[in-house]
């Protein structure tokens, strides 16, 4: 049996320690300092540990790409636009907002080629499909964004200020990050872990503040229990649906069994490491930042276990496959 995630539980133990003991005043303005600087930071270390080469030689398998992208940014949007007929008293417009952004994030890196890895399929497309998603979803994300609150949530989304934030606080990091590559290349290879560890310290600072933020400004008082059980439920609704419609999309379009399971797994993943940090920069001055962020954090700890157990499915039957043949 799988064991929880200690990342999951130090994830949970920043939204208690925040509905307990939220920050105020002037140390939520230093923490909220902080965690500006630390998604510069982070987005730097990661345009500089990016190898070029990865997505360049990845680019050659665009069939596959662009069906990973079309499940990424499109299947998903139209898969969460009913989620808004549900009565306000169980889906709160930030609530509503959060599912929209959810839909409309890229693919996650890590999780994806690590389970692409372990279910035995297409390596090196999922690394060029999972890199590619999240650099150009840093543009793309708050454009999607724009286009289904306009249809969905009251007051639309300032896309044009959105963008500005993404290319000033994320975009320029990342691309001063591949600049400096040749020169910190060995650097990053050598610290690779530490690196990880960056990304969950500047994940849970975001998580805290958030959420003190927005226990601040009564959450827990605006977010039922139903509306909570809810976010759970449609979330492991969504990631099922997904799952399925594209493994059998790629089975009726010829896919190889590899391909099918990089694109199975580069679909439906959600990130985390980029989405905490771009809802920062989005959502910085809304209230209901612990809501609207709130379906992606139960996103990704669904998709991991889930993930888990189809990556070993997928394993034992290649085996099975190959021992028969």
């Amino acid at each position: 049996m799988r064991k929880i995630d200690p990342f999951l539980l130090l994830i949970m133990a920043a939204v208690a320690v925040a509905s307990v003991l939220p920050a105020q005043g002037a140390s939520a303005e230093i923490l909220d300092t902080l965690g500006i600087l630390g998604i510069a930071l982070l987005f730097f270390v990661h345009g500089a540990a990016l190898p070029r080469e990865v997505v360049i030689e990845g680019l050659v398998q665009w069939r596959l790409h662009i069906f990973i992208f079309a499940i990424t940014f499109v299947m998903f949007p139209v898969a969460v636009i009913p989620f808004g007929v549900l009565p306000e008293a169980l889906m709160p417009a930030d609530l509503l907002l959060g599912f929209l952004y959810l839909a409309a994030l890229p693919s996650a890196v890590t999780s994806s080629i690590a389970f692409t890895a372990m279910a035995k399929g297409n390596v090196p497309a999922a690394i060029c499909s999972s890199a590619a998603s999240n650099v150009f979803g840093l543009l793309l994300t708050p454009v999607l964004l724009s286009l289904l609150t306009r249809t969905s949530v009251e007051g639309g989304f300032d896309l044009t200020e959105a963008l500005g934030d993404v290319v000033l606080q994320l975009l320029v990091p990342f691309a001063a990050g591949q600049m400096a590559r040749p020169w910190l290349a060995s650097v990053m290879a050598r610290h690779e872990r530490r690196i990880g560890q960056l990304d969950q310290g500047v994940i849970l600072l975001i998580v805290y503040t958030a959420f003190s933020q927005s226990v601040v400004d009564g959450l827990w008082s605006r977010l039922p229990p139903a509306s909570v059980a809810l976010t759970a439920v449609l979330c492991l609704v969504l990631l099922t649906v997904v799952l399925a419609v594209t493994a059998f999309i790629a089975r009726r379009v010829g896919f190889s069994r590899d391909d099918e399971i990089a694109a199975v797994f580069c679909g439906s993943k959600k990130s985390l490491a980029s989405g905490l940090p771009l809802a920062k920069v989005l959502f910085a001055a809304a209230p209901g930042f612990g809501m609207i962020v709130l379906p992606i954090m139960f996103y990704n700890q669904i998709q991991i276990l889930v993930g888990a157990v189809l990556a070993r499915r997928y394993a034992q039957n290649g085996t099975a496959m190959a021992a028969s043949a």
